[in-house]
């Protein structure tokens, strides 16, 4: 596994949800001089969609680099190939990720953007509408998407947009003379301004060195835990490292929150519900988030580690798929997601470990077979390596 690689003097700006990331995204590719590279899960072409895709038209229209790399089946293969007509009628280099499962199983989840090489933006929203669930019946949300990203400025943006430039070369199929042509444009590196001083790294998942890199930044943050641990995200069934990990740092005395999204998808509920006595025995404090859906992928240590990105806690993040997070080591940042963690945690619904003492039979078992069944997937997926 390699190491987090971090640097210092990192501006970092938390962007909390649609109504805060899309304007500076779009801000952002206005103001593009060179290129631009943008990944994501989905790219909805709905009013939020369209509002993405025309800046990026119009950033090529003026002669920058647009570079855009979206997930097959996570845009979906009839939108694949619409937005891909669209975006290259109008001079914008597209790549489907992963098309027809050519390349194994695996997706790529990230949602990372880069500008000039001066601006970058990771985390977990993707390009769609804020109140239009992501799942398969795009019923109206009660309220916006609960959500967050960073804007990036500072040297960090570098080592984002050789990840990004290595991910567009490796799924690309390029003559010599135009991965040249590639060569020498990224050599080109324009001046990076510096303000704020938070020290931060990228964390990425692969399948190739970077398998375990993101689950081991979590358990080592929560393995050096002495007061509090503030953990949020739609989707939990990690494997068993994780849920130990939680579990001892209760144990020990260290405030453990846990706000989950529930509500989406039946069988995530039942196979979270499986963990939730033994989470709840050693002291976890556990909060179903209840408002509208849940999509956040965040947490906070000690109110000085915090992390934002697009890795969930279920097997596909943690062990198959390909994901992005950005880790910050700074007290004024990691403070003040704890407390939009704290407000999200104050709306949602405490689960108490009463509410599993009288749980009927029929519920245990849906709730056990549920996992089992989860459990046998991941373990056929990962080939029995997801502990």
């Amino acid at each position: 596994m390699r190491h987090v690689s971090f640097s210092a003097d990192n501006e970092i700006a938390l962007l909390h949800s649609g109504a805060g990331f899309f304007p500076a995204l779009i801000t952002a590719i206005d103001a593009a001089r060179v290129e631009i590279y943008l990944e994501t899960y989905i790219f909805s072409i709905d009013d939020t969609g369209i509002l993405v895709r025309d800046a990026l038209q119009r950033a090529a229209a003026r002669g920058v680099v647009v570079c855009v790399i979206t997930d097959w089946i996570g845009t979906g293969r009839v939108e694949t190939r619409q937005l891909k007509q669209t975006l290259m009628q109008a001079g914008v280099h597209h790549r489907s990720f992963n098309p027809w499962f050519r390349r194994g199983i695996a997706r790529s989840h990230r949602k990372l953007c880069v500008v000039d090489r001066q601006c970058a933006f990771v985390g977990g929203l993707n390009i769609n509408d804020d109140m239009i669930s992501d799942d398969s019946h795009r019923s109206v949300l009660p309220a916006p998407r609960w959500d967050f990203a960073v804007r990036i400025v500072g040297p960090l943006v570098q080592d984002i947009h050789r990840e990004m430039y290595a991910q567009w070369m490796r799924i690309g199929h390029m003559k010599l003379r135009a991965r040249w042509e590639n060569f020498k444009r990224a050599r080109h590196t324009l001046p990076v301004p510096v303000h704020g001083e938070a020290l931060a790294g990228l964390v990425v998942r692969d399948n190739l060195r970077n398998r375990r890199t993101i689950q081991r930044t979590y358990l080592q943050a929560l393995g050096h835990a002495r007061d509090s641990a503030f953990l949020a995200n739609p989707y939990f069934a990690p494997g068993r490292k994780m849920r130990r990990a939680l579990e001892e740092a209760a144990l020990r005395g260290v405030r453990v929150t846990l706000l989950l999204g529930v509500g989406q998808f039946r069988m995530q509920d039942a196979v979270a519900h499986s963990f939730y006595p033994k989470l709840l025995a050693a002291g976890v404090r556990i909060v179903e988030y209840t408002r509208t859906q849940l999509h956040a992928k965040v947490a906070v240590v000690d109110d000085h580690w915090a992390t934002v990105g697009s890795s969930n806690y279920d097997g596909l993040s943690l062990f198959v798929n390909q994901e992005a997070n950005v880790v910050i080591n700074d007290r004024g940042f990691s403070e003040y997601l704890r407390a939009e963690i704290e407000i999200g945690a104050a709306e949602g619904r405490v689960v108490h470990l009463s509410d599993f003492a009288n749980v009927p039979w029929y519920k245990r078992l849906w709730h056990g077979t549920a996992f089992l069944m989860y459990r046998t997937v991941i373990h056929i997926i990962t080939l029995g390596k997801d502990a």
